[in-house]
């Protein structure tokens, strides 16, 4: 059992990583964005062809993902998403639905539709006992990586400046314009880092997730449900709600395999019954 809440825990540190992106941006603008996960595959395939084309180790892989798909997302935020902010919520979905398409069949054109892999080094690789828990190696570091980017996150959001302009834009606005603080660069910016943070989630997760070019597909569900079972007004309700989701994917699929997703669906259900503004969502008048 420890081994599976470990092993659940490294599974729901990927899902917050991936998902937290989409959660700053759904709750900073408002904006429905269902194309979240083809950044995530996109900073996957640059973790691929750079180790695999260009000899980089896998260290130096991951922040060159983390780059591109930030980069990728301040481009397509000036030239795409920008003008469908003000449009409704169904439009945005049918435009974002519409990318993940057009980035599944170009994947899928340039890179085929096989599985990808990549060679992790050799202290990243096998398991060892720890009190009798079998503990991986590479899950130990994305907790110990992802752990640290929630902290940082975390704080960078309550502590800094750019967090206490970014929730005054949050909040209001049209105010903060009037402050002067410019509001369109902050959210160009967080939604670059929140693109760069699912590319970074892409690239770790090749491991233990896969990758092809239904990635974005596939995985879309459960993007939405950490940030609708977590809420998007602050970073530790999506992180509570990956490890709840990890652990019950990862313990549904050891102990009762016959159930598949139905556990998953039946807590989101549950939580949504019990907390439907998220479970740590600031009350509302």
């Amino acid at each position: 059992m420890l081994t599976i809440l470990f092993d659940g825990v490294a599974y729901g540190m990927i899902l917050f990583v991936l998902a937290c992106g989409l959660s700053v941006t759904m709750g900073l603008m408002n904006f429905v964005n269902l194309a979240h996960g083809a950044f995530a595959m996109f900073g996957g395939y640059v973790t691929v062809l750079a180790m695999q084309r260009l000899g980089l180790p896998f260290l130096w892989a991951l922040p060159a993902a983390f780059l591109a798909a930030a980069l990728a997302g301040l481009l397509l935020e000036r030239l795409v998403y920008r003008p469908m902010y003000a449009k409704s919520h169904l439009d945005q979905v049918m435009f974002s639905i519409g990318l993940v398409f057009m980035a599944v069949a170009g994947a899928d054109y340039l890179m085929g539709s096989s599985q990808q892999f990549v060679q992790l080094p050799a202290w990243l690789s096998g398991r060892f006992d720890l009190a009798g828990i079998g503990v991986g190696r590479y899950r130990l570091f994305i907790i110990l990586l992802c752990g640290a980017l929630a902290f940082a996150m975390q704080w960078g959001f309550t502590r800094t400046r750019f967090g206490s302009r970014l929730r005054a834009a949050v909040d209001d606005a049209r105010v903060a314009r009037g402050l002067g603080i410019p509001v369109n660069r902050l959210f160009a910016l967080t939604f670059a880092f929140g693109s760069g943070l699912a590319g970074l989630g892409g690239a770790l997760g090749i491991e233990l997730m896969g990758l092809d070019p239904t990635f974005p597909l596939k995985f879309m569900i459960y993007f939405l449900i950490v940030v609708t079972v977590g809420g998007t007004s602050t970073i530790s309700g999506p992180f509570f709600a990956a490890m709840l989701l990890g652990v019950a994917d990862v313990a549904g699929k050891y102990l009762v395999p016959q159930l598949g997703a139905f556990i998953i669906y039946a807590l989101m259900v549950v939580l949504l019954i019990t907390r439907p503004h998220g479970l740590f969502a600031r009350s509302r008048a």
